[in-house]
């Protein structure tokens, strides 16, 4: 399987699993994201959850698209590249994403997400919840 099948796998067969529920990712809505264009969001685990503690969300990126600088007051956030390729800078040094890398933003540190020619898709978490 190659990368972009993985994530094709988490986008329509993934699941939540909870004692008391199950949610497939296929009947979570994709969002636009309401600040930059060609990024969308699928809210797996929300604030509402988790009584404010933490959600996660897959993200896709299309290609040449960015996630712009921005910091979070409050949230720690936390990406794990699935598929695609791209650039990060995470507090002025950039790291090369690529399938399998981890980056770590801790509060109020400056970072943005440049997706590369392939796109980009991966999880971003945040705690406590973004939304």
């Amino acid at each position: 399987m190659d990368f972009k099948d993985l994530f094709q796998t988490f986008d329509e067969k993934g699941k939540l699993l909870l004692p008391d529920a199950t949610t497939t990712f296929d009947t979570i809505a994709w969002s636009g994201h309401p600040v930059f264009e060609g990024v969308a969001l699928k809210h797996i685990v929300t604030s509402e959850q988790t009584d404010g503690q933490f959600s996660f969300h897959l993200v896709r990126i299309a290609p040449g698209q960015k996630i712009g600088s921005h910091i979070h007051e409050r949230q720690m956030e936390t990406h794990e590249v699935i598929s695609g390729t791209g650039i990060c800078v995470n507090n002025g040094v950039k790291l090369s994403y690529e399938p399998g890398a981890i980056s770590i933003f801790p509060v109020g540190v400056p970072h943005e997400v440049t997706a590369g020619t392939d796109g980009l898709y991966l999880f971003a978490k945040f705690m406590p919840a973004l939304c």
